[in-house]
C-alpha cells in the first residue's frame, strides 16, 4: 500500500505507556485473536503486587518499563522518561494514514447521502486502557467503543497478527483498522444502538448469530474503504490478497480449530473465514452500502 507523504488524521490520541486502569460498562466490538491463560498467584501475592505497583508509581517509577528492562528515571518532575522503538513511531504514521484514508472515503459517502461524518479519535495504548465501554488490554485485540466513538489498539497486535495468524502486509493491518472504523459508521447511522435493543431479548444463541451480522457489515464497510483507496491507485500487487488472508485467519471457525481443534458454530460472533472474505471482497468490489446489508441477506 503506497501510504507513506500522504495525510495523517489529527484523531489520534497516543496513550502509550500512560497506560490505566478501570471498568465500566460493556460493549465493545473485538477482533477475536485468542484467549488467556491462567497464573498461579495466591490472593495474598496479587494483593502484594498491586501494593507495589501503587508505590512504585507514587514514586515516579513505572512498572511496566522497569519488567522490560527499562526503569531509567528522568529528570524533571520524576516523570520516567518514554520513548517508543522507532518501529512502533513508523507504525504510528502508517496508522495515522490509514485513519485519514478513511475520513476522506466516509466524508464523501455520508456528504453524497446528505449527512455529516463525525470523525472517530484512534487511541494509541500498550498493554491497557480505559474506555467508556470499560477496560481495554491488548490482549482482547483492536476494538471500537460506540459509548466514547473511539477505536483502541495496541500496536503490538499487528506482530501478532503476523507472527501468530500468519496476515503479513500493510493492507492487511489498514483492513482491521478500517473494520473497526466500519463499525464506527455502523454507530453514526443507528445500527449499533437497534441491535443492541434487540439482544437485551434474545438469548446467548441468537445474540451471537446478531453479532456475526454485525461484524460481517464492519468487513464489508472496510471493503467499500478498501475500494475507494484502491480507485485512488494506493493499492499495489498482493494487497487485496493480504486482506482476504487476514480476514480468512481471523475468522471464527479458523481461530477454534488452531485453538481447540474443533469448531462450536453456535458460538460464533464474528463469522467464518469464507463469510469475512466474502463481505469484504464485496464491499471492495462494489463500494456501495446498499450492497453491505448482512442483516436483511443470507450471510
Amino acid at each position: 500500500m503506497l501510504w507513506r507523504g500522504r495525510r495523517q488524521s489529527d484523531n489520534v490520541e497516543d496513550e502509550r505507556g500512560g497506560g490505566g486502569f478501570g471498568m465500566g460498562p460493556g460493549g465493545g466490538f473485538r477482533i477475536p485473536v485468542g484467549g488467556a491463560t491462567g497464573g498461579g498467584l495466591s490472593l495474598s501475592g496479587i494483593i502484594f503486587l498491586v501494593i507495589l505497583f501503587l508505590a512504585l508509581r507514587a514514586c515516579g517509577i513505572d512498572p511496566v518499563e522497569i519488567l522490560e528492562g527499562g526503569g531509567g528515571m528522568g529528570t524533571g518532575g520524576g516523570q520516567v522518561s518514554r520513548t517508543a522503538p522507532q518501529s512502533q513511531d513508523e507504525m504510528k504514521q502508517f496508522v495515522s494514514t490509514v485513519l485519514a484514508e478513511t475520513e476522506d472515503v466516509w466524508n464523501g459517502i455520508f456528504q453524497t447521502n446528505g449527512r455529516t461524518y463525525e470523525e472517530p479519535k484512534l487511541v494509541l495504548f500498550s498493554g491497557h486502557a480505559r474506555s467508556n465501554c470499560g477496560f481495554a488490554s491488548s490482549a482482547a485485540g483492536p476494538f471500537y467503543c460506540p459509548d466514547d466513538h473511539k477505536v483502541y489498539i495496541d500496536l503490538s497486535f499487528f506482530d501478532q497478527l503476523d507472527r501468530q495468524f500468519g496476515a503479513s502486509g500493510d493492507f492487511a493491518q489498514a483492513y482491521v483498522l478500517a473494520h473497526e472504523v466500519g463499525h464506527h459508521v455502523q454507530n453514526l447511522l443507528g445500527i449499533l444502538p437497534k441491535v443492541n435493543r434487540m439482544r437485551q431479548s434474545m438469548d446467548e444463541e441468537q445474540s451471537n448469530a446478531v453479532s456475526v451480522r454485525v461484524e460481517l457489515q464492519a468487513d464489508c464497510f472496510a471493503g467499500i474503504w478498501g475500494h475507494y483507496t484502491a480507485q485512488k491507485g494506493l493499492l499495489e500487487k498482493g494487497d487485496l490478497e493480504d486482506a482476504l488472508n487476514a480476514a480468512k485467519q481471523i475468522g471464527d471457525d479458523t481461530l477454534q480449530r488452531r485453538s481447540q481443534g474443533y469448531v462450536v458454530p453456535e458460538t460464533f460472533n464474528h463469522g467464518t473465514s469464507a463469510q469475512r472474505m466474502k463481505w469484504f471482497n464485496l464491499g471492495f468490489q462494489s463500494g456501495k452500502l446498499q450492497d453491505c446489508d448482512t442483516f436483511n441477506n443470507p450471510v
